[in-house]
């Protein structure tokens, strides 16, 4: 046998497309002599190659008995207020407990299609370990109106964070394209071949060594706010993935230790039926507030 790229080696192997491939190499499913190796790996007679093929994942999501807290409902329409730790719909490694799964017990077929059956629903996301307000759209003519909102800028949310440092100024706003990381797909990064971002920060309250923000979004892109305050060397308070975690107070506070100190607090948009501005308050969790009592009696 002639060298053969990896992904090719693999495509032909498993007769898979070479895309299929290409992810089971990159998510690390196959391995060279008991390694793995990158898609453009000339493969030799001499290497034994295997495929460790992944478990088959489920199309549609399921209906749970899961408790929301519903902040607004109507016909068209929902506002809950998701709690830090819950995924907002199935995806690799969380295929169940999601809000998608409790919204398809509280809503039965009662949510839009656009997004697919994995996603029924979901105009727009969350982190897993962000809480806070999120709309939901019932069918699809309010999924477009409240989609649309969202990509015009039109529609406000606004966020509370506390994070690591103190900015130099009381407010600005950061306007650093986001893309993929180069290197680690499972993060986002400042790239100039990234998607415009846009956030506009203030600092409501100073610390020693941390700050109390307020940040409003213009755009939405994964991670926004976490990989734009950590460009601004103010990672946020526990977020591990972005250079937060390491400080001595973190470290002598490990019960909150579980994701990023962010809140999705205040969500405003038109009503798509009937043209009213809506606007909708979340106050802080319980951990949240805990931590800005600890921050304020700190010396």
């Amino acid at each position: 046998m002639s060298e053969i790229r990896l992904d090719i080696y693999v495509s032909e192997l498993g007769q898979i497309t070479r895309s299929a491939a290409q992810k089971l190499i990159e998510n690390g499913f196959v391995t060279v002599n008991g390694s793995p190796k990158p898609k453009n790996y000339k493969v030799s007679e001499t290497d034994d190659v295997e495929i460790d093929y992944p478990e088959p994942v489920p199309d549609t999501a399921l209906p749970e008995n899961i408790p929301l807290d519903v902040v607004y409902e109507d016909g068209e329409l929902m506002v809950v207020n998701k709690p830090k730790g819950m995924v907002v719909h199935p995806a690799a490694g969380n295929y169940s407990g999601t809000l998608v799964n409790a919204l398809l017990y509280h809503c039965g077929d009662g949510l839009s299609g656009i997004n697919g059956v994995i996603r029924p629903g979901i105009v727009h996301r969350i982190d897993k370990d962000t809480s806070g307000l999120l709309v939901v759209a019932k069918n699809d003519s309010a999924h477009n109106s409240l989609a649309m909102q969202i990509k015009e800028h039109k529609a406000d949310r606004i966020y509370r964070a506390i994070v690591i440092g103190n900015p130099k100024a009381d407010e600005g706003v950061i306007d650093k394209p986001i893309g993929r990381h180069a290197t680690d797909r499972k993060k986002m990064a400042i790239t100039p071949k990234g998607r415009e971002a846009l956030t506009h920060y203030k600092v409501l309250e100073r610390f020693k060594g941390f700050s109390y923000c307020e940040m409003r979004l213009e755009t939405g892109r994964t991670h926004q706010i976490r990989v734009h305050m950590a460009s601004l060397g103010h990672p946020l308070l526990f977020d591990t993935v972005y250079g937060g975690g390491n400080t001595p107070f973190e470290k002598k506070h490990p019960k909150f230790a579980c994701g990023q100190a962010l809140h999705a607090m205040s969500l405003g948009f038109v009503h798509p039926k009937t043209n009213e501005y809506m606007k909708f308050e979340s106050e802080l969790p319980g951990y949240f507030a805990e931590l800005l009592r600890i921050l304020r009696e700190t010396v």
